[in-house]
């Protein structure tokens, strides 16, 4: 088994699960770093109409700095937002109406810490791909843990350095594949064939 080290993010993209569910992996989530803006921690993408769209939950800003400390702000209504833009996305896609109601529970949590709720969320998402894969809270921060870490390793920005095929995407035949979206792009379109796809994602690390 090896040491793996991950960042708790919203609703992962696709290659976090290879590395998440790798069945020689075993998982430490991260919960004392600092909170990194402009990352997955509190955005997912989705492929939307027009292209990549990026849902962010709101985050407080109360001087707090470690991840496990970050509160979300309900100020605006986001939960409903993230949701309809989810719906309007994929209510073409093949498998949507299928797991709807599963989905639907994720932006009916309301937690107050972003950990809390991407927690729970993992936990519906482990729910919808049947999997339970077994994961730990590190205790404290190190700089340089054993075993590999991946707090540096996913961009929500820059492609990754992770292989994946083309699959059929809603707006791909307007727009071209998109690589690497939230879990729920691949869940929508792939349905139960999620979890092969997610073993034959190609990792480089």
């Amino acid at each position: 088994m090896k040491n793996v080290l991950l960042p708790v993010f919203y609703m992962p993209p696709v290659s976090w699960f290879s590395v998440f569910l790798d069945a020689e992996n075993e998982i430490v989530l991260e919960q004392y770093e600092n909170f990194p803006k402009q990352t997955y921690r509190n955005r997912a993408n989705i492929y939307g109409a027009n292209g990549k769209l990026s849902l962010i939950i709101p985050i407080n800003h109360n001087g707090k700095r470690e991840m496990k400390d970050i509160e979300i702000s309900y100020r605006e209504d986001w939960r409903t937002l993230h949701w309809k833009s989810v719906k309007t996305a994929y209510q073409g896609s093949p498998y949507f109406e299928y797991y709807e109601d599963k989905f639907r529970k994720i932006f009916d949590l309301k937690e107050n810490r972003l950990l809390d709720f991407n927690l729970k969320a993992l936990e519906i998402i482990q729910q919808i791909l049947k999997t339970e894969k077994a994961h730990s809270l590190n205790k404290e921060y190190i700089k340089n843990p054993e075993g590999i870490s991946f707090r540096e390793k996913f961009s929500a920005k820059h492609p990754g350095e992770f292989e994946m095929e083309e699959y059929y995407q809603t707006f791909s035949d307007k727009l071209g594949f998109l690589q690497d979206l939230s879990i729920l792009d691949l869940i929508c379109n792939k349905g139960p064939e999620s979890l092969t796809y997610i073993k034959n994602v190609k990792q480089s690390y």
